[in-house]
């Protein structure tokens, strides 16, 4: 019996037969799914590191957060961002005046950007990388394509700068007026023409832009008035030539009119046949017994035209007065004289550096 149980105790049973293979299926089926686990979770390291390459480190995004600068209104961490500000070098090399005013490079006459979209990243074999955008500035639709390069690490991250500033410059001429409005900031000539005080009031004035940036120049004061003009500056370095007339308004004619009439009545005050400086008088060819006596009987009607830097007075007529006892000198006779005298005027009216105009009324044929 001892050895039936020995014989018994030697023979594998089929449980512990089945047993082994098992292990051995399920461990590999274990390792296969660990290795499938790991592949997909290499995967998706990956896919979640290249979204934020893009959304954090890519030159899209760099472009992208100088525009958020911009949609927030910060103008001078923008011009912090590398790559931004223009050397007068930089503008010179481009074409552009290198002595263009930062006038415009401030948050006050920033316009709100909108919709901002990444439309196309691609680099080309110069290693410059162009990203093109779409957006909405101040409702206006545009797109502009940025040049971005790489500009060292910070570990393993790549920095980037812009290649090409995002800087553009508007010349602008703004004709019949030294001050303008530039959304809502109000300039004057001659605090950013690099001629200062002595700027020439009709040679347009260099004003860096920021891009994109929509700019609205009008001219509101209380001699002249215009609707103004609206440039999207979308382009970087970029000459934005622009140009308008101001027009007078109807307070400043007014005040033309009435310095006129006033010339015209202290003229009439003048007691001989020709008034000193004055556009109107009388020919006689006998001699007077007293002195004439003068009056307006009919004042101009001051228009005004664009002359220059400044305004003409329209040529217009007007009509004076004129009383006198004239005598013959063939036969000594006293006769009155009362006739009335038309004449045509014209002026030219310049703004002072004071804001006051200085009128000056002469004959015209």
């Amino acid at each position: 019996m001892d050895a039936a149980v020995q014989d018994a105790a030697g023979v594998p049973t089929r449980t512990e037969t089945v047993k082994g293979p098992r292990r051995r299926r399920r461990l590999a089926f274990d390792l296969t799914v660990l290795g499938v686990v790991g592949v997909l979770l290499i995967g998706a390291l990956g896919a979640t590191a290249g979204v934020l390459y893009r959304q954090l480190y890519s030159p899209t995004a760099f472009v992208l957060d100088y525009l958020d600068l911009l949609a927030d209104g910060r103008a001078t961490d923008a011009l912090l961002v590398p790559g931004v500000s223009a050397t007068a070098s930089t503008l010179a090399a481009a074409d552009l005046p290198g002595d263009a005013s930062g006038a415009l490079l401030r948050s006050d006459t920033l316009t709100p950007l909108s919709d901002v979209e990444a439309v196309s990243e691609t680099t080309g074999d110069d290693g410059v990388t162009r990203v093109t955008v779409s957006y909405r500035a101040a409702g206006h639709a545009g797109e502009t394509t940025f040049e971005v390069e790489r500009d060292g690490e910070d570990g393993i991250l790549p920095r980037w700068r812009f290649a090409e500033s995002p800087l553009a410059v508007i010349e602008l001429a703004v004709r019949g007026s030294m001050q303008f409005d530039v959304n809502g900031f109000e300039i004057d000539k001659r605090q950013v023409s690099p001629d200062g005080v002595d700027a020439d009031p009709l040679e347009p004035i260099p004003l860096l832009a920021f891009s994109p940036g929509l700019y609205s120049i009008t001219v509101d004061t209380a001699a002249t008035t215009s609707p103004g003009v609206a440039v999207l500056s979308d382009t970087p370095l970029a000459d934005i030539p622009v140009s308008f007339q101001a027009e007078p308004t109807k307070d400043f004619i007014e005040v033309v009119q009435k310095e006129v009439d006033a010339f015209l009545a202290d003229c009439a005050t003048q007691q001989v046949l020709q008034p000193t400086g004055c556009p109107f008088g009388y020919y006689v060819r006998n001699r007077i017994v007293e002195p004439p006596s003068w009056s307006i009987e009919e004042n101009p009607v001051v228009t005004l035209e664009p002359d220059g830097a400044g305004w003409a007075i329209t040529r217009t007529q007007a009509v004076a007065k004129i009383d006198v006892q004239i005598q013959s000198i063939f036969d000594g006779s006293v006769y009155d004289v009362t006739e009335l005298v038309p004449f045509f005027l014209t002026g030219t009216i310049t703004i002072l550096p004071d804001g006051t105009a200085s009128i000056a009324v002469s004959a015209a044929d």
